[in-house]
């Protein structure tokens, strides 16, 4: 049978039986992020080879192109004006801080654990340093958790994939060498900043583009969604046409800036387009897992053990406090320890794996087994504790609540929910 024939046929028994256990896999400890990266783990070169991806291939690129367009264009319009201009402080302070914090921590690893060389080391810094909340949902969606940790974790996620970038692609034009002649950090310096530039200009125009509600355009709800979707694709395409600036930034910046000046085009995409999201999102899960095997994940045996405990545990934490000290919030330490463990790695850091391996990045390959095992692990660990600990953390809040109420104090902005 035809390799097309099937994908065909994977993709769709996965949808079918996903949706049939979407319930279950709700109330569960379980995650569909899970089943289909073991799914893609099963028929893939790990299992029984029914699945037969090449990471360089043609369509795995262009597959990891699109899902990071769409991806990336979603989590920029997520950016709210309103939101930013109230809970901005303790986002940014993690951004900042922390998300630095973590990629250099893990570079230390992988360095002097591994034996990575320090460009390599620094490249799977940069590809474990953005966090991925929707693998942990009952976190980010249980409205027993206190608001502020909730929308803290969401407005980190959804600008640390793109602010990853910042980190990957100066790192990986190094590990490439030079590009046309031109000194590697001169290309990055001007492709960032032309990337950047574009993305606003783009996104300024596409506001004023398409009329406003009541103004009688008449144009449906779900054409202003393929309008956003139009502008992510545009965008990428323009930039990459171009030659000039890089495609990805310009979306994500595009879609900040359409997203701040257009709240109701964010909204049309957010209701509209979550079932794109999410077929690319399983596609990415199930290649990504396809292409794993068990002696690839542990060829640096314990070594590459003790690089995902350091992530998941030492760097994420040390991120977190360190980036929190003095913060206005007064969060108390419960709080920090809740934030500093759901910063699970997920669809960005398989996405921006595969993209990698599909360029042909020098050192790539040992770089993305390591990501791949400690993406692997965080799915699970992240998986098993989500509901337990979004459980614990309102419990928490609910004490500090009470105890507020006893003493006539107004309750701890991390108590209110």
């Amino acid at each position: 049978m035809e390799t097309f024939e099937i994908a065909l046929i994977v993709l769709g028994a996965l949808l079918v039986i996903g949706a049939l256990l979407s319930g279950y896999v709700k109330r569960s400890f379980l995650s569909l992020t899970a089943l289909y990266v073991l799914a893609g783990f099963a028929l893939g070169q790990g299992g029984l080879g029914v699945l037969d991806f090449n990471a360089q291939e043609g369509f795995v690129k262009e597959l990891a192109i699109l899902a990071l367009v769409v991806i990336l264009f979603r989590d920029g319009l997520e950016v709210e004006a309103e939101l930013l201009a109230k809970q901005w402080h303790l986002p940014l302070r993690k951004l900042i801080i922390a998300m630095p914090i973590t990629a250099a921590i893990i570079t230390l690893a992988g360095h002097y654990i591994v034996g990575l060389d320090w460009l390599e080391a620094a490249l799977l810094g940069a590809l474990l340093s953005p966090t991925d909340p929707v693998l942990s949902s009952a976190v980010v969606t249980n409205p027993r958790v206190p608001r502020l940790i909730r929308n803290s974790l969401n407005l980190e996620s959804g600008l640390n994939d793109g602010l990853a970038l910042a980190l990957i692609i100066p790192v990986a034009a190094a590990l490439k060498g030079n590009s046309g002649g031109t000194v590697w950090w001169q290309f990055i310096l001007e492709d960032m900043t032309i990337g950047f530039a574009a993305g606003i200009a783009i996104g300024y125009i596409a506001s004023l583009l398409i009329p406003r509600s009541g103004e009688g355009s008449g144009i449906p709800d779900h054409h202003k969604v393929l309008y956003a979707l139009g502008v992510a694709l545009l965008t990428y395409g323009i930039l990459s046409f171009a030659g000039h600036g890089n495609a990805f930034i310009a979306v994500f910046v595009c879609a900040i800036t359409l997203g701040v000046r257009r709240a109701d085009i964010r909204d049309y995409f957010s209701s509209g387009a979550e079932e794109i999201v999410e077929l690319l999102k399983l596609g990415i899960f199930v290649v990504f897992g396809s292409i794993l095997t068990v002696q690839a994940l542990f060829s640096n045996g314990w070594a590459a053990v003790a690089v995902v405990v350091v992530t998941l545990t030492i760097a994420r934490t040390a991120g977190v406090w360190l980036s929190l000290i003095g913060n206005r919030e007064r969060l108390s330490t419960q709080t920090k320890a809740f934030m500093s463990w759901f910063g699970p790695k997920g669809v960005a850091t398989m996405t921006y794996s595969l993209f990698l391996l599909a360029l042909g990045i020098p050192g790539a390959t040992e770089v993305t087994n390591l990501a791949a095992l400690c993406v692997v692990t965080s799915i699970v660990a992240h998986g098993l504790t989500d509901t337990p600990g979004a459980n614990w953390i309102a419990r928490v809040a609910a004490k500090s609540r009470e105890k507020a109420q006893r003493e006539g104090q107004p309750a701890p902005a991390d108590a209110i929910v």
